[in-house]
C-alpha cells in the first residue's frame, strides 16, 4: 500500500468526511490545487516558501500605504509559531460580492485571482496584482484568522486550511483548538465596536505544519532586511517588528557566578523621510565619487489587455499606462556594484525590462562622453563594457507600473517590454543635462566620473592581457609559485586543501601532521595587511597577500575566476587565541574584499584546533585516555562528569598557547585528519551586512569602531574570543 505524499490531503478522502460540505467543495476548488502544488505558488515549501507567504501578507498592507491609506504596519513573530500582520490601511471590504454571494473577507482569502487590484480601480499601482497572495497563505495555514476594522465595527472571520468556520477556543488561540465548518451560508462576524475614524485589518496565521518543512522557520533577519527595505521605499511609512519567540527563556550570564537573565522579546521600528536616496546612502560603504543623483521622471505606453465588463465577459481592450520612474545613484571608489531594483515597492532581484533599461542606457550616455573626452582621458581605441560602468556604483532603481507583468508568481523579473524604453529615456535626458551642466560642481563630478570609469577600464584591458600572456600552470609545471608553499601532489581541485598556516613553527609540524597527497601548506608571517584600509596597489605589492592570492591562482577582485582556483578547500589554521583571531579576521577580510566568489561559494574554512589536553588515568594495564577540549566551559563540564565518575587525571592539564605546541600525531588527529577534525565554514548569508560589518571593524573610520567597542563590551564573553 503506497504511502500519500507529505502534506497533501487527498480530496476523496475529504468527500467522506461527513463534516465536509459541498458548500465547502466549491470555495476549496481552487485552494486545494495550492496545496496540491505549493511550490509552483510560493518557490518551496521550506524557509524560503514560509516567508513569501509572509511577504504576500506583508505587501497587501503595503500597498494600502503607498495608496495613502495608514502609516504603520505591526508585524510580529509569536512564540506559538504563528504570525501577526496588523495595517491601518482601509480595511477589507465586508459587503457582499454579488458575482460570488460572499463577503468581500471570505472572496479575499478563498478565491484565487481575485482582490482589488484588477483593472485599476482601487490601486493604482500595487504590488499584488494576480489575486492569489492572500488566499495562497490560507490554504496554507493550518488556521488564519483575519479581523477587520471598518466602519465603526470590527469583523472576524476564521479559516482551518482554507475551510471558513469557528474555532472553539477556551483561552489563547491555538491552532488545534476544535473547528466547526460553516454547513449553509459563511458567517462575517461582529465582535466588537470600532473607534471613530478607525480602520486596519488584522491577519494572524499558523503556517500548515503537513505542508512546510519541519525545520521551516520565519527569519528574523530576513525580515528585518526586508521591513528596513520597505520603510526605505515608502518614506513616512513605519514598520514595526516584534519576535517574541525566545521571551522568557533563562540564560547564564557570562563570568558570572550563576547569575541568570531573562530574555525578553526583540522590538525594533523602522522609519525613513528620506526615501530611495536615504537607502543608497545606508548601502554604500566606500568614500563617494560623485553625490548622490537623483533621477526622477516618466512615460506612457499602449498596451492590449483582456478587461473585465459588467457582463462578466473578458474583452481585449488597448489601454494607456503611465510608468513613473524614480532613480537614486551614486559612484564610489570601489569596484562592488550595488543596484536594488523594485517595481511597485516589490523587489526584483534578478532584474527584468526596467534594470536592462537602466543598465544599456547608463553604458550608451558613459560611452558617448569618454568619446567627446577620449583625448583628455586617452582612452585610445578601447570601449567601455558594462562592467566598467558598474564598478563602484550604488543605485536603487524604482519603477511604478499599472498592473506588471511578472515572470512567475514570485515575482523577481519584470516581464513588462515598453519599461524598458521608458526608463532609458528618463536616464537618457537626466544625464544629458548633468554632463552639459556648467555648473563647477556638476563638472567637478563628471570629470572624476569619467575619470574613474576610464581607469576601470584600463585595468580591465590590462588584466585581460596578462591573463593571456600568463596562463596558469599546474602544480608541477609551476616555477613561479612562492617557495615557501608546500604542495600537494593531487591535481584534482575538489579533494585538494590549502591550509594557511600562522607562522614557520606551526609549518613544521603541519608538515609532519597532513596528507601530502591532497593537502597543501602556505605559511604567512604574523598579521598580513589591513587590506580593507589599504589600496589595490599597497594590497598587490604586499608579500603575503600577493602569494595567497598567486598560490589561489584565480586573480583578484573583478577578474577572479573561481573555476581557475587550484584548491577546493581554503582552511585559516591561526592560533586558537586572540592574536589568531585577528589574524583570521586579516585573512577574511582580504577573501571578502579581492577573492568573495570563494566565500559565497563556501570554499573557505576556518580550523579549530583545541584549548586543552586531558589525559584521563584508567586503573591496571588499561591504556590513559586522551581528550581534547575546544572551551574553558567545555573542559570545566569535562572534569566535572570525570570527577563524578571517580576518574582522576594528569596535572597539569595541558593548555595549548599555539599550533606549534602540538606534535604531528595531535595536530593531524585534532585540526588536519578528515576523519576527527572540526571546521567551521565561512558563510556570507547578507553581503551587505558583512560588507558594514568589516567597514566597521576593518576600515578607516575609528571614530565609529571606538563606539562599538565601549558599547559592546558588556556584552562580550572570553569564550567568544576564541571561538
Amino acid at each position: 500500500m503506497s504511502a500519500e505524499p507529505r502534506g497533501l490531503a487527498r480530496l476523496d478522502s475529504e468527500i467522506v468526511n461527513a463534516e465536509y460540505s459541498a458548500h465547502h467543495l466549491q470555495v476549496l476548488e481552487g485552494l486545494e490545487a495550492v496545496r496540491k502544488r505549493p511550490g509552483m505558488y510560493i518557490g518551496s515549501n521550506g524557509s524560503p516558501g514560509l516567508m513569501h507567504c509572509l511577504w504576500e501578507i506583508i505587501d497587501n498592507s503595503v500597498d494600502e500605504a503607498v495608496a495613502g491609506n495608514g502609516t504603520k504596519i505591526d508585524i510580529i513573530l509569536h512564540a506559538d509559531g504563528s504570525v501577526e500582520v496588523h495595517d491601518r490601511g482601509r480595511g477589507i471590504p465586508v459587503d457582499v460580492e454579488p458575482r460570488t454571494g460572499l463577503t468581500g473577507v471570505e472572496v479575499v482569502y478563498t478565491k484565487l485571482h481575485a482582490g482589488g487590484k484588477f483593472g485599476g480601480g482601487s490601486y493604482a499601482a500595487s504590488g499584488g496584482l494576480h489575486g492569489v497572495g492572500a488566499s495562497v497563505v490560507n490554504a496554507l495555514s493550518e488556521r488564519l484568522d483575519v479581523e477587520v476594522d471598518r466602519g465603526g465595527k470590527t469583523y472576524a472571520m476564521s479559516f482551518h486550511r482554507g475551510e471558513p468556520g469557528i474555532f472553539t477556543d477556551t483561552g489563547e488561540k491555538r491552532p488545534d483548538a476544535p473547528f466547526t465548518p460553516f454547513e449553509d451560508n459563511s458567517e462575517l462576524r461582529v465582535i466588537g465596536k470600532a473607534p471613530r475614524g478607525v480602520t486596519g485589518t488584522r491577519v494572524r496565521y499558523w503556517a500548515d505544519r503537513q505542508i512546510f518543512t519541519k525545520d521551516a522557520a520565519f527569519q528574523l533577519g530576513e525580515l528585518e532586511t526586508r521591513a528596513r527595505q520597505t520603510a526605505f521605499l515608502v518614506p513616512g511609512l513605519e514598520i514595526f517588528v516584534k519576535d517574541e519567540r525566545a521571551a522568557g527563556q533563562v540564560i547564564p550570564v557570562p563570568d558570572s557566578d550563576g547569575e541568570t537573565t531573562t530574555v525578553g522579546p526583540t522590538e525594533t521600528s523602522y522609519l525613513y523621510e528620506g526615501g530611495i536616496s536615504e537607502f543608497v546612502d545606508f548601502l554604500a560603504i566606500d568614500p563617494p565619487v560623485t553625490d548622490n543623483w537623483r533621477i526622477q521622471g516618466e512615460g506612457t505606453f499602449k498596451e492590449t489587455v483582456p478587461v473585465l465588463q459588467a457582463d462578466g465577459h473578458m474583452v481585449a481592450t488597448e489601454v494607456e499606462r503611465v510608468c513613473a520612474v524614480d532613480i537614486a545613484l551614486r559612484w564610489g571608489t570601489g569596484y562592488d556594484t550595488k543596484v536594488r531594483s523594485f517595481v511597485n515597492i516589490i523587489s526584483t532581484p534578478k532584474g527584468g525590462t526596467h534594470q536592462q533599461g537602466f543598465e544599456q542606457e547608463l553604458l550608451k550616455v558613459l560611452r558617448s562622453q569618454v568619446e567627446q573626452n577620449a583625448r583628455r582621458l586617452k582612452v585610445g581605441n578601447d570601449k567601455l563594457e558594462k562592467d566598467d560602468v558598474l564598478a563602484g556604483l550604488t543605485a536603487v532603481l524604482t519603477v511604478n507600473v499599472p498592473e506588471p507583468q511578472f515572470e512567475g508568481q514570485t515575482k523577481e523579473v519584470l516581464g513588462t517590454p515598453a519599461v524598458r524604453q521608458i526608463v532609458a529615456q528618463v536616464i537618457r535626458k537626466d544625464l544629458a543635462q548633468r554632463f552639459s551642466s556648467t555648473k563647477r560642481d556638476d563638472k567637478n563630478q563628471a570629470s572624476q566620473l569619467l575619470d574613474k570609469i576610464v581607469s576601470e577600464m584600463k585595468a580591465r584591458v590590462s588584466a585581460r592581457a596578462h591573463k593571456e600572456t600568463q596562463r596558469r600552470k599546474n602544480a608541477l609545471e609551476s616555477s613561479t609559485l612562492p617557495t615557501k608553499l608546500v604542495d600537494c601532489r593531487t591535481n584534482e581541485v575538489e579533494r585538494s586543501e590549502l591550509f594557511i598556516v600562522e607562522g614557520d613553527s606551526a609549518l613544521g609540524t603541519a608538515k609532519n601532521a597532513r596528507n601530502s597527497e591532497f593537502q597543501a601548506l602556505l605559511p604567512i608571517r604574523g598579521k598580513i595587511l589591513n587590506v580593507q584600509k589599504a589600496s589595490v596597489g599597497d594590497m598587490l605589492s604586499n608579500t603575503e597577500c600577493a602569494s595567497i592570492i598567486q598560490v589561489i591562482g584565480a586573480g583578484s577582485g573583478r577578474t577572479f575566476d573561481i573555476d581557475a582556483a587550484r584548491y577546493g578547500k581554503i582552511i585559516l589554521m591561526s592560533d586558537a587565541d586572540v592574536d589568531g583571531a585577528h589574524i583570521r579576521t586579516l585573512l577574511l577580510t582580504l577573501f571578502f574584499r579581492y577573492m568573495r566568489p570563494l566565500i559565497e561559494h563556501g570554499r573557505v574554512f576556518a580550523a579549530v584546533p583545541p584549548l586543552h589536553r586531558v589525559i584521563v588515568m584508567n586503573p591496571g594495564s588499561k591504556p590513559n585516555e586522551t581528550i581534547y577540549t575546544y572551551s574553558e566551559q567545555e573542559m570545566h563540564t569535562l572534569l566535572a562528569k570525570l570527577r563524578k565518575a571517580g576518574k582522576r587525571w594528569h596535572e597539569p592539564i595541558q593548555r595549548y598557547k599555539g599550533l606549534g605546541e602540538m606534535d604531528a600525531e595531535q595536530l593531524a588527529n585534532t585540526t588536519m585528519d578528515r576523519s576527527g577534525r572540526l571546521l567551521r565554514r565561512v558563510r556570507m548569508e547578507d553581503a551587505e551586512a558583512a560588507g558594514r560589518v568589516f567597514e566597521l571593524l576593518m576600515g578607516n573610520e575609528v571614530a565609529p569602531r571606538r563606539e562599538f567597542i565601549i558599547d559592546s563590551s558588556d556584552r562580550l564573553s572570553r569564550e567568544s574570543i576564541d571561538a
